[in-house]
């Protein structure tokens, strides 16, 4: 059956969606990025499984996370050359069908070397794929809503947590490790079929620049790059310890392995509600204002969570849920300054290079965190309170760079917005971060 009629979708120059179809587009985008980031996000809590089957130590199983956020980044590197000559929806699908047929691949392994070599390639279009979700949001939603948009989207982290983990966690212990992939997979192509059928073709105007030339451009913007690092110290906090949380909460903390699922359950439930609250307060008090609040509150389960001794269950479970809430929180109103803070035209080209360097971060920062922690004899977790020491200064060094952070602001598509008459309301990014459009 041929697929509905889409809307024909200019980033430049186009009028506003419908709201019917803004919310079918968030939608569809947010349910990519839920699959894509269950992908991700099972292989941490699996490490106790993983380093078991394959009889490799933590610091292995660290690099099998990082392999994944490695290759993301030199696939975003090479994306970025020519990501902006490509159709929006076809790239997508096609992202779409690599990334499933790898995370089956996963599933189907067999040996420690087949699944490192499927997750590279899963990494490679999983980390693509993310950053054209993100294009796609800073190409048609407004910048008064970009946070709102920002934060339906990234409420697929939250639903990955209350269902997709869960779910993946129940698979692989009633079926095998090997089934949460093959799960994901068989998720992936019903999504894909989704996306095809209803997605907006998106027409880009032709590119002037040879594709050296528009990541030239990109590269030698200053902004931009303050914007790349701001993207990295957000991942490299939260990645030097979340890899590890489910081995120390079990080792050292003293939680029933059957008792994770509940751990990443309340999470998600938490964080799924919260995620359109920041959102929303993003838009209403301002994107730095807000940034700055939630990833200054972050810090403070971040360290509890990390210094943990022996800790009952109920306990843990408040400060590993404040962890998953303002963690993720702080990613609603960081990835909309980061979307925001691209030059229009090259802005495919810039989240691509933003997304290799944030999958660059994401994997540095396990292989630290795999590095700062150790074993005692009788297989407690020691060092890990370093690891949220770190996550702790990347936090601050993030809090001092977003003011230095400049925003496009945009109305329909990537226009710029006019002037306005009278001066903008007290909260808004213009107005507290001493910053207007260009």
């Amino acid at each position: 059956m041929p697929p509905a009629a889409s809307p024909i979708v200019s980033p430049l120059n186009a009028p506003l969606l419908k709201p019917s179809q803004e919310r079918l587009l968030l939608f569809v985008l947010a349910s990519i990025q839920f699959t894509n980031i269950v992908d991700f996000m099972v292989m941490m809590p699996l490490g106790p499984q993983l380093t078991r089957t394959f009889a490799i130590s933590d610091a292995r199983f660290g690099a099998l996370v990082s392999a994944y956020t490695l290759a993301a980044g030199a696939a975003g590197l090479a994306a970025s050359l020519v990501i902006d000559r490509f159709e929006r929806k076809r790239l997508v699908l096609i992202l779409y069908a690599g990334f499933a047929l790898s995370t089956l691949a996963c599933g189907l392994a067999t040996s420690y070397g087949a699944l490192m070599a499927a997750r590279i390639t899963a990494g490679a279009f999983g980390g693509v794929l993310g950053a054209m979700v993100q294009t796609i949001i800073g190409d048609v939603i407004p910048f008064e809503r970009r946070g709102r948009a920002m934060g339906v989207v990234m409420g697929a982290f939250s639903l990955s947590t209350v269902a997709g983990v869960p779910g993946s966690l129940w698979l692989a212990e009633h079926l095998g490790w090997h089934w949460p992939f093959i799960a994901i997979a068989a998720g992936s192509a019903i999504v894909a079929v989704l996306a095809w059928r209803v997605m907006p073709v998106y027409r880009q105007a032709p590119m002037e620049l040879s594709p050296l030339g528009a990541l030239k451009a990109t590269v030698s913007e200053p902004n931009h790059w303050r914007a790349v690092i701001l993207s990295a110290l957000l991942m490299g906090s939260s990645f030097a310890i979340i890899p590890y949380i489910t081995i120390y909460s079990v080792s050292t903390v003293g939680i029933a392995t059957a008792d994770i699922p509940l751990v990443y359950l309340a999470g998600g439930v938490a964080t799924f509600f919260t995620a359109r609250l920041f959102g929303s307060l993003t838009d209403r008090w301002g994107k730095v204002p807000t940034f700055r609040l939630v990833v200054l509150s972050a810090a403070v389960p971040m360290l509890v969570l990390t210094h943990l001794g022996t800790t009952p269950l109920p306990i843990y479970l408040v400060v590993s849920t404040a962890f998953f809430i303002l963690a993720s929180g702080r990613m609603v109103p960081g990835m909309a300054i980061v979307t925001s803070a691209a030059q229009p035209r090259l802005r495919g080209t810039f989240m691509s290079l933003q997304g290799c360097v944030q999958s660059a971060a994401m994997g540095v920062a396990s292989i630290v965190g795999g590095l700062l922690i150790s074993r005692a004899d009788d297989g407690r977790v020691l060092g890990y309170g370093r690891a949220g020491w770190l996550a702790l200064a990347f936090s601050l060094i993030a809090v001092w760079l977003v003011s230095r952070v400049r925003l496009h602001e945009t109305g329909r598509g990537s226009a710029p917005l006019a002037t306005p008459a009278v001066p903008p309301r007290q909260g808004s990014d213009a107005a507290s971060d001493g910053r207007s459009a260009p």
